[in-house]
């Protein structure tokens, strides 16, 4: 995947996340805009794994924590979902680790318990792995 497939797959997230914040606005609990974002996503014909587990290795081990991502898109993309007043430090974290132990390239944080999404509710990251995709 290069940097402009990614561009484009962030903003057909982007796009599928505000469609459903502009339909239910803020102050629902996070597994009613996870369900609204699997069927945004359906809609849109955007690959994606929900709820995927996460796996973790420790000294070699695998080991089943029940880490999991909210949605992982087409292999290259972690997305979490929050509905939190804020997004704290700890929330930043989770979604890098996820990348991280992915290996994939970008994240993105949406918390839904925002006035305009598109404004305050959206956060992207990346990581190392995205200064090595092609252009």
């Amino acid at each position: 995947m290069t940097k402009s497939d990614l561009l484009d797959l962030t903003y057909k997230i982007n796009g599928a996340a505000i469609e459903v914040h502009k339909y239910l606005g803020p102050g629902l609990l996070e597994s009613v805009y996870h369900k609204c974002m699997t069927f945004e996503l359906n809609l849109r014909k955007i690959h994606f794994n929900s709820e995927l587990i996460i796996p973790l290795k420790y000294k070699g081990n695998s080991l089943d924590m029940n880490l999991r991502c909210d949605f992982l898109i087409d292999n290259a993309i972690v997305v979490e979902l929050k509905t939190v007043e804020y997004i704290l430090p700890v929330h930043e974290a989770q979604l890098l680790t996820y990348m991280n132990v992915l290996k994939v390239p970008k994240g993105i944080l949406i918390n839904f318990n925002v006035d305009n999404l598109y404004k305050h509710g959206i956060t992207t990251y990346v990581n190392h792995l995205y200064k090595s995709l092609e252009e």
